[in-house]
């Protein structure tokens, strides 16, 4: 009987480590299925791009898993037993339950509204593509001079911000942060946004948390009402809620406690890879929900499945960071250098030049999602008969 492998979630990490998966193991002796509710790919990290109209390239799995051995299963996932080793879905069809040796649990992250009063019933996001498609048909509908809030100073509040003020210039728009506009970057770093910020005439509110959220205004903790026709939330992500109702290890957040090679701690034929994990790594300290993160931590725990089911030795993914790549509208970007533990150096790339790095950057990411072996010279290996797979692991062991 096949080696029965499932992975659910095909966004980056999913969808690598599915391809990577097929490449590494022969097709006489595993079964990959790859679960997904929609048919195509969606790159995330071009979801602002979206909100203003820019239309995207079509992905289709279809043609991206073509002669690979995995099997799309288009469907929402609905529970997860993971001690009956079961996933349990649904589509037009029906409801399944799809059994499994080896999960790759990859369903990542949405919004999080932060429990702020108003948020949820008057706030958009753009944290996948339904959002941000009902986000872009509602910008349209503005009229020049409405107010637009964009709440949240990270990467993706930056991104929206910058991408809305430069293709609708007849908008107001205004961003909303915590902390100073952009705090943990170098100061180099900081004066190119505030120039960017200057130029396309978008508004900072800084040391402004925002308490409530009304169908026209936002409300900040000193009492401060800022008007918005429109308003945009980006203050972080909250992952999938469906690990929390499993006997899964997991976090006050939900993520799923994994080892370095990305393996469940108290599971040990689940592996948690992108948002869905509390991974560490340099200086034992979380890495953060992002691209940058996911991808390594989909390459390490494809390579340790399959090193444990041929009997190899399991190779290790370096968990580092190398920078911050930020896109302020189309012609202009951020590259942040970072240290390993993603701290801001004094380095930094701006203007032109970093808007093409980011835009290659976000090419290779979903290229790369479709090519996950490249440059690596492998054949697919055969299944031992006595594989580890179901050795108990131990909390961050190599």
């Amino acid at each position: 009987m096949k080696h029965r492998i499932v992975v659910i979630g095909a966004g980056y990490t999913g969808a690598i480590a599915a391809g990577r998966l097929a490449k590494r193991l022969s097709r006489e002796d595993v079964a990959i299925t790859l679960v997904n509710a929609e048919p195509d790919f969606v790159e995330r990290v071009r979801m602002h791009q979206l909100t203003v109209g820019q239309d995207l390239r079509p992905r289709p799995f279809s043609e991206m898993f073509a002669n690979t051995g995995v099997e799309l299963r288009l469907a929402k996932v609905t529970g997860v037993d993971v001690d009956a080793k079961t996933v349990a879905v649904s589509d037009e069809q029906g409801a399944e339950e799809l059994p499994y040796d080896t999960l790759v649990y990859a369903l990542g992250s949405g919004w999080n509204a932060q429990s702020v009063p108003g948020t949820a019933e008057h706030a958009h996001e753009l944290a996948g593509r339904p959002g941000a498609l009902r986000l872009r048909e509602r910008l349209a509908g503005l009229d020049a001079g409405q107010p637009v809030v964009v709440v949240g100073g990270g990467l993706t509040g930056l991104e929206a911000a910058t991408e809305i003020a430069e293709a609708r210039p007849d908008l107001d728009v205004t961003l909303a942060a915590r902390g100073g506009l952009g705090d943990w970057l170098s100061p180099k770093g900081r004066a190119h946004v505030r120039k960017v910020f200057a130029r396309l005439g978008i508004t900072a509110h800084e040391q402004a948390a925002v308490t409530g959220v009304t169908p026209d205004a936002v409300t900040t903790a000193d009492g401060t009402s800022i008007p918005a026709a429109v308003t945009v939330w980006t203050t972080g992500f909250a992952v999938h809620p469906i690990a929390r109702a499993t006997t899964l290890d997991v976090t006050d957040t939900g993520q799923i406690v994994v080892d370095r090679t990305m393996r469940s701690v108290s599971h040990p034929d689940v592996y948690a890879v992108g948002d869905a994990a509390m991974a560490m790594g340099p200086g034992d300290k979380p890495l953060r929900m992002s691209c940058a993160t996911g991808t390594p931590m989909a390459w390490q725990a494809a390579d340790a499945i399959a090193a444990r089911l041929t009997g190899g030795k399991i190779p290790k993914t370096p968990m580092r960071y190398f920078n911050q790549c930020i896109s302020l509208g189309r012609k202009d970007g951020l590259i942040q250098y970072v240290t390993a533990d993603d701290r801001a150096v004094r380095s930094a790339l701006t203007g032109r030049l970093a808007a093409v790095y980011k835009e290659l950057i976000c090419k290779g990411a979903a290229w790369g999602v479709a090519n996950p072996l490249l440059g690596i010279p492998t054949r697919p290996r055969r299944v031992t008969q006595n594989h580890p797979e179901t050795t108990p692991t131990t909390k961050l062991a190599a």
